[in-house]
């Protein structure tokens, strides 16, 4: 068992040192702590800041539903403004402040401490990285928003009712608490908290989103600063990778290094893992996200799949016939990533003897996800795996596409991040000409704003960053800051189905699922046909799903067709649907708040 005895008190402070009130802008600061006895110490500074600890979870697995990653049954965002009633009476999330309060009241009060200056500025560093990526959060939702550097009492009349800040001026604040942190937060920290290299992912990260959100975005009327950020963004990430800290995770197992990323116990000594967040059950921190995997909720989609390569690196969906390919079919020859993130044929699940057979219930793809999901029968084991929070693979995917967008990239930068992730997957290498004078058609017409000389490369580095994150919550981020919002007008589909019939889904040759009529009863369980390895036939009823009477909906019914997962009508309004309302009672809260781009 590793030391945990440091990440302990960081868990539990984390939970219950600070709460992050909803309602910042109506009460006083945090103030359960005394700053004239508190801020005093290195210990206290570090408590502090140690109860702010905020990392991505394996929450994120289920962060990318209703994209066109991943179809779901549940009632989020997504579809509330794809096919819902969107306003600022229905959108009513993120408008939250707690978590603001409590940095900056840390940061108002640091400067008490009787502590050298070094170790000063490496806490500051802490909470100003924390106030960046929280404001940059709500610079992704809102654009324009209220820059507060302070903490503000009931009293803060003229602070309380103050308009948006210019999208512009909050963020050149963010780059300076990310400069800052950069600068001065230190390298060696304790196991599972954050040092400078997760501070520089954090910038890297930024910048990018920054830049293309600026490029792609005529709206926002600051496409020639774009580049700025762009040059941070392969700045820092070109540190990172010169620190020589990290490396890809590669002991040459194609068919399982993916796979271990999300499956260890342990991804404190992963080379690959700049950042985890460590679970343990054993110490009351486990989780277990079994949904991810079953029917509860989430499904990947078929053009997920499609994106995948085949191993050679040629495309997929360049091959004949490509949209009638059978759900066995599809996994052949593919990149080992595709067979890491969907259940494939013949795989096993938690134990079982027999390959597992996939369920077709009404409004899922048929598809299942793995990634993420612990294998393990052991409900310790399952709790208590990992998450790569940061992965180096973002940072070469980072430091790819800046070059990219900045007309820089080149064979060596090639080899140097995109080839690397594909020698992991058993793929083929990328070849800068050959992409540039062959852009893959399937991806042109997802991305119609995408031209010029480096197109094809670009489109094949937007396919990298899509396969190698997928179900790390990064796709809609993505869509958002490419400005291709109009592929979420298409709900997410499932496998195909060439019609009613029997069908081999786990790859040995034997059916094991009979489509039949919706007119038809499915037979009680003697009747049901039994396939040459004695094992009864699972049945499912086909109709449409504007039908509705089927259990299991394909495209054009018993004609055969992709499977359908959602009826509403999805619909994308440019530009106004890449942001959020304000809530409706935020602004009766302060009448000097106003709306933009449409809402």
């Amino acid at each position: 068992m590793r030391n945990t005895a440091a990440y302990i008190m960081i868990v539990f402070l984390s939970g219950v040192l600070f709460s992050c009130s909803d309602d910042f802008l109506d009460k006083y600061p945090q103030t359960s702590i005394s700053p004239e006895e508190f801020f005093k110490t290195e210990q206290d500074l570090k408590l502090y800041i140690d109860g702010l600890l905020s990392l991505k979870s394996k929450w994120a697995y289920q962060g990318e539903q209703g994209t066109d990653n991943l179809a779901t049954t549940g009632a989020v965002e997504i579809k509330t403004l794809l096919s819902g009633s969107p306003s600022p009476e229905t959108l009513t999330g993120g408008w939250n402040w707690g978590r603001l309060r409590d940095i900056n009241y840390f940061l108002e009060n640091v400067d008490q401490a009787d502590v050298d200056e070094n170790i000063k500025n490496h806490y500051i560093g802490l909470a100003r990285m924390y106030r960046a990526r929280f404001y940059y959060g709500m610079v992704t939702r809102y654009s324009d928003l209220p820059w507060y550097s302070s903490t503000l009492n009931t009293s803060d009349e003229e602070a309380l009712k103050k308009p948006r800040d210019s999208r512009q001026m909050v963020v050149e604040n963010i780059m300076a608490d990310l400069k800052f942190a950069y600068e001065h937060v230190r390298e060696e920290v304790a196991e599972g908290t954050p040092g400078k290299w997760m501070v520089a992912s954090i910038y890297a990260r930024i910048a990018l989103s920054e830049g293309s959100w600026r490029k792609y975005h005529p709206e926002l009327e600051l496409q020639n600063t774009a580049d700025e950020f762009f040059q941070i963004a392969q700045s820092v990430s070109k540190d990172i990778m010169d620190s020589g800290l990290f490396s890809i995770y590669n002991t040459g197992n194609p068919e399982t290094d993916y796979k271990t990323l999300f499956s260890s116990q342990d991804l404190t000594s992963n080379p690959e893992v700049v950042m985890p967040h460590i679970y343990d059950d054993e110490i009351g921190h486990g989780l277990e996200l079994s949904t991810i995997f079953s029917d509860y909720e989430q499904s990947p989609s078929r053009e997920l799949l499609q994106t995948y390569l085949m191993r050679d690196g040629s495309r997929f969906t360049e091959m004949e016939n490509f949209r009638e390919k059978l759900y066995v079919e599809e996994f052949l020859n593919r990149d080992f990533r595709l067979m890491s993130s969907y259940a494939y044929p013949g795989w096993k699940n938690r134990g079982d003897e027999n390959p597992y057979i996939q369920r077709l219930n009404k409004n899922f793809t048929g598809y299942h996800q793995i990634k993420g999901y612990d294998n393990s029968p052991d409900n310790i084991v399952q709790r208590s795996t990992d998450f790569p929070a940061i992965r180096y693979a973002e940072i070469l995917l980072i430091y790819a596409e800046a070059s990219a967008e900045l007309g820089v990239v080149n064979q060596t930068i090639l080899d140097q991040t995109i080839n690397v992730l594909r020698e992991r997957a058993g793929v083929n290498v990328l070849d800068y000409d050959w992409a540039n004078a062959n852009p893959d058609p399937f991806l042109m017409e997802r991305y119609p704003n995408l031209r010029g000389e480096n197109a094809g490369v670009l489109l094949e580095i937007r396919r990298e960053r899509r396969v190698e994150l997928a179900f790390e919550d990064f796709r809609f981020g993505d869509l958002m800051r490419w400005a291709a919002g109009d592929l979420l007008t298409k709900a997410p589909s499932g496998m195909y189905f060439p019609g009613l019939g029997q069908y081999d889904m786990t790859g040995d040759g034997v059916v094991d699922i009979a489509l039949i009529s919706a007119d038809q009863d499915i037979p009680f369980e003697d009747e049901k046909e039994t396939n040459s390895l004695g094992e009864k036939l699972i049945y499912y009823r086909v109709s449409t799903i504007a039908d509705g009477s089927g259990t299991v909906y394909l495209e054009n019914g018993e004609e055969g067709g992709e499977i359908i997962t959602e009826n509403a009508t999805r619909t994308f309004v440019t530009p106004q649907y890449y942001y959020r309302p304000i809530p409706a009672t935020q602004m009766v809260l302060n009448p000097n708040l106003e709306q933009i781009f449409g809402w």
